[in-house]
């Protein structure tokens, strides 16, 4: 039985129902998924499966990320539970998302690189949940664009600017190879959920969405061009892995 939608899934819906014109992307030609948006013979939906996780993350995406294809966001809301998604508006932020935000249960983080913190602002390495207080919840906030928009987003929101920066330098270059960003601390949304989620105590979840993730990618490559008979043992063996990882945590 597949899953109900999630976060990410409804915020899909939404936006392409408020579209003018319908999106075009690379391979707009290709028959998609509605749900995890790659190419019907490659889905993924029936091997979704969510894990429990005492982590929340909150998606603040640029106007019509969600709409396309290549977006690695939407799998962290595949993973994580408590997921919240929510379009970013410069003049009037949606007061659904601030209200999130400032929730009582969760302590808000906004993962970006230090280097941008503003004077003041708070910079932390390492999140320990046991170090909250009672009854809170870390929040993971993830700006979802490309680079360029993602510190937009960052500097025309000052409703982030008083919130303590997680902020981390992988040593591995970014494995994204759909939309890599130009430096290496440039990774896909999934790739920093994973990190964020290792760094917050949570291995082998931050495992499970790795697997997830190059899924997902291998997937996304094949519907596109790399469809060749001989190749989709690559894909089975990605599937294998990320199975792997969920029996780990069980």
């Amino acid at each position: 039985m597949s899953l109900p939608k999630h976060a990410v899934n409804h915020l899909y819906d939404y936006r392409k129902a408020i579209s003018s014109k319908p999106f075009s992307a690379r391979g707009k030609n290709v028959v998609r998924c509605q749900c995890c948006l790659l190419a019907e013979q490659f889905c993924t939906c029936a091997d979704r499966t969510q894990v429990n996780s005492e982590l929340a993350f909150l998606l603040i995406m640029y106007d019509d990320e969600v709409l396309k294809p290549s977006n690695s966001g939407r799998l962290i809301a595949d993973i994580i539970p408590d997921t919240h998604a929510y379009i970013w508006s410069r003049n009037e932020p949606n007061r659904k998302m601030l209200s999130i935000i400032n929730d009582p249960q969760y302590q808000a983080y906004l993962i970006f690189p230090a280097e941008y913190a503003i004077a003041n602002q708070t910079v932390v390495s390492h999140v320990d949940p046991a170090e909250l207080p009672v009854g809170k919840k870390p929040l993971f906030i993830v700006l979802d664009g490309s680079w360029r928009e993602a510190i937009k987003m960052f500097r025309k929101s000052e409703y982030l600017h008083h919130l303590p920066m997680f902020s981390f330098s992988p040593e591995s270059a970014a494995s994204y190879a759909l939309r890599k960003g130009a430096r290496d601390f440039q990774l896909g949304t999934a790739e920093v959920a994973s990190l964020a989620l290792f760094a917050a105590g949570e291995p082998e979840n931050a495992a499970v969405l790795q697997a997830w993730f190059a899924l997902f990618v291998e997937s996304s490559l094949h519907g596109r061009s790399r469809n060749k008979r001989e190749e989709l043992v690559v894909l089975e063996e990605l599937k294998g892995q990320y199975l792997a990882t969920l029996a780990v945590k069980k």
